[in-house]
Formats: C-alpha cells, sequence, structure tokens
C-alpha cells in the first residue's frame, strides 16, 4: 500500500462525458436505429474504464470512500449520457407538454454519492403526472440498455404525488428518498420531489422515523449476529459495521436536514473529534468494502476466514512483534466497530434531548417551573431528561470524577448525557496518571474492593464504549487498553 495520498480524481479525466455524447451522436448519425450495439459498447467502454481507474487507485493506497464516490461519478455519467442519447435520438418530444416533464433521480447509497464495485444502481424514474408513451418509452429503453451492459437496476417509475404516499407509508422508502439526487432530466421536477418530501414527509414525523430505524437496526443486529467481535463480520449489515453509520447518517439528515459533517460540528450536534472519528470509520470500512468486492468478482460481504490474509496483506498490515498481520487487521476492525458503536450512542443520546425539548408541554408551560426537570445528584452532577449531565466541563478537572460518572450512573440506572459523554472523552486523555495514585480511586471503580454487579444500563453503555478500558489503563499501566484479542481459525489437522 502506497503511503504518499493520491491527488483527487477529476471525473473529466476518467470518463468525458462531452466526448462521450459526441460518440454516441456520431454512432447514431452514421446507423440510425441500428446503432443500439455501436451505443451499448461506447458506454460499457466508460464504464469498464472508470472501474479499472477505481480499482487502481484502491490499489495504489486511495481510501474506500474516495473509490465509491468515484465509482458512482462514473455511473452518473454514464447514465446521463444514456438518457441525452435517448431523448434526443430515440425517443425525442420535440414540443414537450407539462405531463411530459421527466427525470432521473438516484435514490438509496446511489443517490448519496456511494457506489460500491458491485453493488446495484437504485434508480427512480420520476415523471410529472400520469404515464405517458414518451415516460414510457425512455424508461424502457434505457432499463434494457443498462441491464444489457451488466448493470443490476433497482427502479421504480412514479409521480411526486405517489413517492409522497409511499414515503409517509413505508420507512424504507423515506429513507431512499431521503438520499435523492437528480442525475439527468428536467430539474424543476427533481426540486420539486425535495421540496415536498421534505415538507410533507421529513418534517411531520421525526420521531416516527427515528423510532422505526433503530427497531430495524435492532432486528439486523439480531439476524446477522448481535456481537461486534463476529469472528467472520459482516462489513455492510454487521454490528458496528456500514450500515450502523448510514443509519447515523439518515437520522441525521432527517432531524436536522444538513449535507455534511462539517455542518454538523457548526450546529453542535457533533464535536470535531466526532466527526473525524465518523469520517475514519467510514474511509476504513469503505476500504474493506471495496477489497472485498474487486477480490472476490461479486458483492461479498463477509470478511470470511480465507479471506481475511489477502485483505490484511493489500491493506498494508504486515507481522509486528507478536501480532500477525491478520490479527492487527481484525484488530483494527474491531476498534472501528467499537467507536462505531460509541458515535450511535452519542447521537442517540442527543437526539432523544434534542426530541424532549420539541415535545408539546401542554399546561405545564404556564406553571411556574413546570418544564424544569433537572434535578442535581451530587455536586457537579444531575439528572436532565432521564440522563446523567455534568454543569460543566470543569467538573473533570478532578480525573476521579471520571469515575463517579460510571458510579453514579450505575447507582442511578441512567444513561450518560452526550454532552458529559463528551467532557468525559476529552478529560480522559490526561486523567489516566492521576487515577493510578490511591487505592481508594481503585475501590470506588471495583466498587469497595471487589468486583461490582453486573453493570446495568447505564454504566454498561458506557464501558461498551471504551471509556471504562480507558481509565483501568490508568490504574494498570501495563495493560494496554485498546488491546481487542482476536483468535485466529484453527486449520490444523
Amino acid at each position: 500500500m502506497v503511503s504518499a495520498r493520491l491527488k483527487p480524481a477529476k471525473i473529466e479525466h476518467v470518463v468525458d462525458g462531452v466526448r462521450l455524447r459526441t460518440q454516441l451522436s456520431a454512432a447514431y448519425l452514421a446507423e440510425g436505429e441500428a446503432a443500439r450495439a455501436t451505443v451499448k459498447h461506447l458506454l460499457h467502454g466508460a464504464l469498464f474504464r472508470g472501474r479499472m481507474i477505481a480499482k487502481e487507485r484502491l490499489e495504489a493506497g486511495e481510501n474506500g470512500l474516495a473509490v465509491a464516490r468515484l465509482l458512482a461519478a462514473v455511473a452518473d455519467e454514464v447514465v446521463s449520457a444514456l438518457y441525452d442519447y435517448t431523448t434526443t435520438h430515440v425517443f425525442r418530444a420535440r414540443n414537450p407538454t407539462e405531463g411530459e416533464r421527466f427525470a432521473i433521480i438516484a435514490v438509496g447509497g446511489y443517490g448519496r454519492g456511494e457506489l460500491a464495485p458491485s453493488s446495484d444502481l437504485d434508480l427512480l424514474f420520476l415523471r410529472a403526472y400520469k404515464p405517458t408513451p414518451f415516460a414510457e418509452s425512455v424508461t424502457e429503453y434505457m432499463l434494457y440498455m443498462l441491464w444489457d451492459m451488466g448493470l443490476k437496476v433497482g427502479h421504480s417509475s412514479r409521480n411526486i404525488d405517489e413517492c409522497i404516499k409511499l414515503a409517509r407509508e413505508d420507512h424504507t422508502i423515506q429513507t431512499a428518498l431521503l438520499e435523492s439526487r437528480r442525475i439527468a432530466g428536467d430539474d424543476s421536477l427533481a426540486t420539486e420531489l425535495q421540496s415536498r418530501f421534505r415538507k410533507e414527509v421529513v418534517e411531520k414525523d421525526h420521531a416516527g422515523f427515528i423510532a422505526a430505524k433503530l427497531k430495524e437496526r435492532d432486528e439486523r443486529h439480531s439476524r446477522v449476529g448481535a456481537s461486534r467481535y463476529m469472528v467472520e463480520p459482516n462489513i455492510k449489515e454487521g454490528k458496528g459495521g456500514l450500515r450502523d453509520l448510514h443509519t447515523l447518517f439518515w437520522l441525521l439528515k432527517h432531524c436536522y436536514g444538513f449535507e455534511t459533517m462539517r455542518a454538523y460540528v457548526e450546529a453542535g450536534v457533533f464535536t470535531q473529534e466526532e466527526r473525524n472519528a465518523f469520517r475514519r470509520a467510514l474511509e476504513f470500512l469503505w476500504t474493506v468494502r471495496c477489497h472485498l468486492h474487486f477480490i472476490t468478482g461479486r458483492g461479498e460481504e463477509r470478511i470470511t476466514f480465507d479471506l481475511q490474509p489477502e485483505l490484511a496483506k493489500r491493506l498494508g498490515y504486515g507481522t509486528r512483534a507478536n501480532n500477525s498481520e491478520v490479527e492487527r487487521f481484525m484488530k483494527r476492525y474491531f476498534l472501528v466497530a467499537r467507536q462505531v458503536g460509541a458515535l450511535t450512542r452519542v447521537l442517540c443520546a442527543k437526539l432523544e434531548a434534542d426530541q424532549a425539548k420539541r415535545a408539546p408541554q401542554g399546561l405545564q408551560r404556564l406553571i411556574p417551573g413546570g418544564r424544569k426537570k433537572v434535578a442535581e445528584i451530587e455536586p457537579g452532577f444531575l439528572v436532565e431528561g432521564g440522563r446523567l449531565n455534568v454543569e460543566s466541563a470543569k467538573v473533570f478537572n478532578k480525573p476521579v470524577n471520571l469515575l463517579r460518572l460510571f458510579e453514579i450512573a450505575d447507582r442511578a440506572q441512567s444513561g450518560c448525557a452526550s454532552r458529559s459523554a463528551g467532557f468525559g472523552r476529552h478529560a480522559r486523555a490526561c486523567g489516566g496518571a492521576s487515577l493510578a495514585q490511591g487505592s481508594g480511586r481503585a475501590r470506588l471503580f471495583f466498587g469497595g474492593g471487589r468486583f461490582a454487579p453486573p453493570p446495568r444500563r447505564g454504566a454498561a453503555a458506557d464501558e461498551r464504549s471504551g471509556r471504562a478500558g480507558k481509565i483501568s489503563a490508568g490504574i494498570w499501566p501495563h495493560r494496554r487498553a485498546d488491546a481487542v484479542q482476536y483468535v485466529p481459525p484453527f486449520h490444523g489437522g
């Protein structure tokens, strides 16, 4: 793996859209309606070239997120060129009516601008009103051309009213439209869809969408595996995998509507540290997934035993000390999966607090002090909206208060608010050495010199996020807080 960072790929250097359209028009002028085979060859050649360049960049050290975005951009050029050819030469609407307005919309992961090497293209053929011969002919021609090129296409053909109605009834369709993006066709039609969808669907029921997505996530974890530490994890559907990060993105976009992670930092939803952690996790998981698809030549999502050595090699891991390349690679995967879980808990706590603020207060708003739901449980610590919080970051100027945070959360059977969790993570970096001094602090951590009973809801969540491990490293400095044990498969006879 090359350590030097590659320059960002410009799509015009990969697929020249102007040149491609010129070649398609020349083919039609030379062959007329018989140009279909030549058109397919030109489009497939552009797609193949883009795919090979993406693969070369991945093998040269480019991160998988950039590769996924490059593959999506290549698909955009091919689909939009096909649309322009179809509506200009094959089924030209010389005097299009209002009812013949038409647009091609990318939805789902493709709409987000990310495409794995063996993923489907999810397309919405958006009409203005009822089906017309023009819209049906264009849709059919484009679909058959894409299928003949070997692409897997998930598609639907609807007008705006149908999209709104179905999105209200089905959270899966609502999620797909949440990531919609125009590729070609009538821009005003696509803008109208996004505007009405946001106003008539998204802004009507944030709480219902959050509940549905979290329930969907829990069911997926139960189906694929409820642990982040599976020996053959599923990079997409597994706990701590890409789908969990996508769920975070959906919840963020549904509730706040921003397009970039920087906007969420500026709005105070995430800290800069959490934004960086999100980005690192996304890049790593996408890198593993893209390598998986290219190695197997299919949409393989499981990091199986036989693929782990090749993945470790491609990602640049070598044997070091007593750890093999596979152990180091899998350890990194498990640490990233754990970080995804921590980000999920921070966001859920933030959303829970925001939803509580937005909830109707009824007659309580007229009662003096009726809206106050803050109770100081100990000096510096308070329970706010059912979660343990702190008055300010100064509480953690005394490192022992990091331990008290867990002890109080466990005693109160309360989870930690996002603010207190963020302050704690920031303070722990310089608190380990101080925590190691004094047996009383160790007794506080272990409940009076013995192991405490199984942690309840609040403390368990914080232990899974890794904060307890960082603190224990201060009490036993010889132990590595980030150590994740990986037991390689046994292949002996």
